[in-house]
């Protein structure tokens, strides 16, 4: 279509950034990069590295939001592993990336007793955590989440926004540092 510009909603990140969501990098930087991530994703595992390299590169300048996506049809274990990085954020936001990243880091172990392994490593009050684990405490939260990204045009993951607007090229290092460059 040529002679104007009709940007869909499908592009633009519908959910605004709020006090709710993990965030990493302070609440003022210029870019906030928001990922929609299911911990069994392959691809969000490949990307995991990919976003710390920016993170570290860019520091002070982006604030890194997960939200939850997981594909439960295809990954059997994405909805337990949500919970339990949800279960790990109620006691601290330090426990959720702590969780997030052992998550990531030890994809092909997302079994419950895995779960519990990882809360015990973490310090975590390892009754606490399992008793929102099994009663499902963040399940709500999760969906949510889902929802949200699906009304923002997630149909797969990893997903990125850009400062609400959906980011789908390669998440390279060097395309994405690329992308939120030109952001700021």
């Amino acid at each position: 279509m040529s002679g104007g510009s009709i940007q869909s909603d499908v592009s633009r990140l519908v959910v605004p950034v709020s006090e709710d969501d993990h965030r990493q990098g302070p609440d003022d930087a210029a870019v906030t990069l928001v990922e929609y991530g299911d911990y069994q994703c392959p691809y969000c595992g490949q990307a995991y590295p990919v976003i710390k390299e920016v993170q570290d590169r860019f520091e002070d300048d982006l604030r890194f939001v997960f939200r939850n996506f997981p594909l439960t049809h295809v990954h059997e274990h994405a909805q337990h592993a949500a919970e339990a990085a949800e279960a790990a954020g109620a006691q601290g936001e330090a426990e959720f990336w702590a969780m997030h990243d052992l998550l990531y880091e030890h994809q092909d172990a997302l079994d419950d007793e895995s779960l519990s392994t990882y809360a015990d490593q973490l310090g975590l009050d390892s009754e606490r955590f399992r008793r929102d684990v099994e009663s499902h405490a963040f399940e709500e939260r999760i969906h949510e989440q889902f929802i949200g990204g699906a009304r923002s045009g997630v149909n797969g993951t990893p997903t990125f926004y850009i400062n609400g607007e959906r980011y789908d090229g390669s998440w390279s290092t060097s395309l994405l540092s690329a992308a939120i460059q030109r952001a700021l």
